[in-house]
């Protein structure tokens, strides 16, 4: 198993990416936030400074952990600003040497409204051929998106986008509602989900937290091992069955990615939470 992380929740700034990733032991970055930007929107003249600089600390990049798709874009959003994000991306990974790109499935609307399953489908078969076409794999994560509504719905994904494969993020069962099954419906379990959709995962994201009150705030973010996402068990399988793909570390601990002022943030702790969660996390590996 190799070790990476989404170092922009130690800081946005890059070369600080690369002290915190160093100061775990690691070598290895998730790209995702380079100062105000994605890393697949970063201006051309500023990506390839950061391509250079990564180079030079002999830092690599597995993953982009991309906008596409994702939990801000509702699925009636205007599709051209998501294929100028794939025509963006597709270039950058290949000057970084990145294989797999993170999308997801769009904005769940609300349970009980019209999902648009089917124009949803549309789209993510042009994203995933046009990421294939140029070698690169198109990986789907269970966030909150219309895939990470059940394993169920995942799989049918799987079913209808061929060539995609799936990013298992262990801590975001933990904060959904099982849309697979009856009201009132109960949180996701992670393991179950794991085990459902396991067999076409080809990336792991880790965080850990408890189930929260109601399933409209925010989880309690813990320390790896600490929460109800059931890390042991479901890295204990991955480790069983053969699992040697990357796995990413998220920590959520100091703030949330998403959180609404990055500026109010005491971007020490997330320093040093960060290191401190990637160094428990390969404790927990090593007594796994």
């Amino acid at each position: 198993m190799k070790l990476t992380g989404f170092a922009d929740e130690a800081s946005r700034d890059l070369d600080k990416q690369i002290a915190a990733t160093k100061d775990i032991g690691w070598t290895a970055i998730s790209a995702r936030m380079v100062g105000d930007h994605n890393i697949h929107e970063l201006p051309e003249a500023e990506f390839n400074d950061v391509a250079d600089r990564l180079d030079a600390a002999g830092i690599v990049i597995p993953e982009f952990g991309s906008l596409i798709g994702n939990w801000g874009k509702k699925i009636d959003s205007d599709f051209d600003i998501t294929l100028a994000e794939v025509d963006r991306a597709i270039p950058r990974m290949k000057r970084l040497g990145t294989q797999l790109i993170r999308v997801m499935s769009y904005a769940q609307n609300p349970w009980g409204e019209d999902q648009q399953e089917e124009e949803r489908f549309r789209r993510l078969r042009e994203i995933v051929s046009r990421f294939s076409d140029a070698g690169l794999t198109a990986i789907h994560e269970n966030c909150m998106n219309w895939g990470g509504f059940s394993a169920e719905h995942s799989l049918r994904l799987v079913e209808e986008i061929p060539g995609l494969k799936l990013v298992f993020d262990t801590g975001n069962p933990v904060f959904q509602k099982d849309r697979s099954k009856a009201e009132p419906f109960p949180w996701q379990d992670p393991m179950e989900f794991w085990e459902k959709v396991r067999e076409h995962v080809v990336h792991i994201h880790i965080k850990d937290c408890e189930n929260p009150v109601s399933d409209d705030v925010e989880p309690a973010y813990t320390m790896p091992g600490e929460g109800t996402a059931k890390l042991r068990e479901i890295l204990a399988d991955a480790k069983s069955r053969g699992y040697d793909g990357w796995i990413a570390i998220e920590p959520h601990v100091a703030t949330v990615f998403h959180a609404a002022d990055p500026t109010a943030v005491d971007w020490q702790q997330c320093y040093d939470s960060y290191v401190e969660y990637g160094k428990r996390f390969e404790k927990l590996l090593a007594e796994v």
